[in-house]
């Protein structure tokens, strides 16, 4: 374990406090955030069980920020969970289950591919109709919607990692005869840290792009909005008010660099105990706030009442379930019959919503077929060239950053800042500057795209080249190698696991950007290009859905057709010849 970072006068950044203190006054910093965090909570749990009032004004003032500001993290914070625990349980099964492995891979290339306002209307209606008298059915509409911006890269990152498992870490588990409980804790989810903890940086990052549709948005006849940060930026877009724009993404700005400092840093820090090498790094991922941490009595203690005695309980349950059962696990013979009901049941729901869709699709005239054909060839090609110039930047940027940890912790923050401020709050200035220099919505839309979905690969570049084994990197130097022949031998295989599932999720994130990238309303002006995502905006918006449902259908089929013929194939190739074992 690395040491804790001293001051130039040779104090650690906790020891403003002197030695003898009490704890409670050394603890008195994490004491009083953990009351703030409380006390936020119970304002938004009273606000979402109040009574329903889906047209919210949404005032302009900037003394409304403080508010809309904690509402918008505390509905991020809340899909970021449900997202990591979605995560876990999805990319387990579809990494150790052959048979399911075949449906849910797929499966996730169709919902990633989904734009966020495509399920908008189904969410919204669901959330709205279970709690039609409460504002919390609009509050979890909008969270399980920001939930669909993040989700999707998290559970390929952690996917990727669980089929990239070394052989001999595999061997290992087998001949300490761990239990699944066991090799998940020990083995699984500390080899997946590091790259899930860069994509849900992205991840969270993604939720603020996504958050001006989440808070607010037209649904056919209904005008819906929620008090937020991503309201204010719309109101103030809608309104042409350039100082308010400043000022919310001023707010927003302060809020990242502090989530950065307090959450984010302290985590990468803590996971480079996790890195796969046999020597010690020699510039590790420092944070003086984990180090705080590290040292609090009252964390400790309450680690000693709850977490601590809640592993051994599992360890000691998991490892006499194995007992019980022999080391083998023991089948019900119900279990065929139940999966077989449970799949007749699925396959009966599939076809009777198969059955509406077609009804829907059969109401499709020549012109709007016409139309969604050609914003997808146009949506497609301008997604397949921001690609290209997005790699040509982040593979080298990406590389030269995460190999240098001190640099990382610099440029981390500028990268979550440029990731997570909203295309649409940066339109107005885009669209000026295009103009003056003779570009229009096409061009527009390209720019968009590009700062939407560059940071799905600058970020998983930057966990595969960190995550890169200090003693290859020496060996590299013994034997002097060149500059191109340690990015072919070292660099380029080592982040090639990370690289795909950043480019599959920057292709599926930038066909969902384009349904703000291609369709915006300015000054009560809607300007707009051809494309699939400005059909689907403008199916929203006019509450077309039988259009909505086609855009969607082809949006998702051109998407699962291009991973399944290229990504796919190269996902194999990285747990294949790129896998780092001996």
């Amino acid at each position: 374990m690395s040491r804790p970072p001293k001051s130039s006068s040779g104090i650690p950044p906790w020891g403003v406090f002197p030695a003898a203190a009490p704890s409670l006054l050394r603890d008195l910093p994490i004491l009083l955030a953990g009351l703030a965090i409380f006390y936020g909570l119970l304002t938004f749990a009273r606000y979402g069980i109040g009574p329903v009032n889906t047209q919210a004004e949404i005032h302009l003032n900037p003394g409304a920020l403080p508010k809309y500001a904690f509402f918008s993290v505390t509905r991020i914070a809340i899909a970021y969970f449900l997202s990591l625990g979605f995560t876990l349980v999805y990319g387990y099964v579809a990494a150790y289950n052959a048979k399911a492995e075949r449906i849910m891979v797929p499966l996730l290339d169709i919902l990633q591919s989904i734009p966020v306002l495509s399920f908008l209307p189904p969410v919204m209606l669901a959330m709205i109709g279970l709690f039609p008298h409460s504002q919390l059915g609009a509050e979890l509409g909008a969270i399980v919607l920001i939930m669909t911006g993040q989700v999707w890269n998290m559970t390929f990152s952690f996917y990727s990692s669980l089929k990239n498992i070394p052989r001999e870490m595999h061997e290992a588990a087998e001949i300490y005869r761990l239990r699944w409980w066991q090799r998940l804790w020990q083995m699984e989810l500390p080899y997946a840290a590091i790259g899930l903890i860069w994509n849900s940086i992205m991840s969270v990052a993604g939720a603020w792009f996504f958050l001006m549709a989440c808070e607010m948005f037209v649904l056919g006849d209904r005008d819906l909005r929620l008090p937020g940060l991503g309201s204010y930026l719309q109101t103030a877009a809608n309104a042409g008010d350039t100082r308010s724009i400043i000022w919310g993404l001023g707010v927003m700005v302060a809020i990242i660099v502090l989530i950065d400092q307090f959450v984010w840093r302290p985590t990468i820090a803590w996971a480079e105990k996790f890195k796969v090498e046999q020597v010690e790094a020699a510039e590790p991922a420092r944070s003086p706030i984990l180090d705080l941490l590290r040292r609090s009595k009252m964390i400790a203690a309450a680690a000693r009442v709850t977490t601590k005695p809640a592993r051994e309980a599992l360890n000691i349950y998991f490892a006499k379930a194995g007992e019980a059962h022999g080391g083998a696990a023991r089948k019900s013979p119900a279990s065929p019959w139940f999966w077989r009901a449970l799949m007749v049941v699925g396959l009966a729901a599939i076809g009777y919503a198969m059955v509406g869709m077609g009804r829907m699709l059969a109401a499709l005239s020549s012109a709007e077929i016409g139309e969604i054909l050609r914003g997808a060839g146009a949506t497609f090609l301008r997604v397949e060239a921001t690609l290209v110039l997005a790699g040509l930047w982040t593979i080298p940027v990406g590389v030269y950053v995460g190999m240098r940890p001190r640099l990382s912790a610099l440029v981390q923050p500028l990268a979550q800042i440029a990731a997570s401020v909203p295309a649409t709050a940066l339109f107005p200035v885009v669209l000026l500057m295009l103009v003056r220099i003779g570009g229009g919505m096409g061009i527009g839309s390209m720019v968009l795209l590009l700062l939407g979905t560059q940071w799905y690969i600058l970020f998983n570049v930057i966990a595969g080249s960190s995550a890169i084994p200090t003693d290859l990197k020496e060996v590299c130097s013994v034997f002097r190698l060149g500059k191109v022949e340690r990015w072919k031998r070292l660099i380029l295989p080592g982040i090639f696991p990370y690289l795909i599932t950043g480019f599959i999720t920057a292709s599926g994130g930038a066909w969902n950007a384009s349904i703000v990238a291609e369709y915006f309303h300015f000054q009560g002006k809607t300007l707009s290009t051809v494309g699939l995502g400005a059909v689907i905006s403008h199916a929203t918006d006019t509450g077309n859905f039988h259009v909505l449902l086609a855009a969607t259908i082809v949006m998702a089929a051109m998407v699962v057709t291009l991973n399944r013929l290229i990504w796919r194939r190269l996902y194999g190739l990285a747990s294949t010849k790129f896998k780092l074992e001996s």
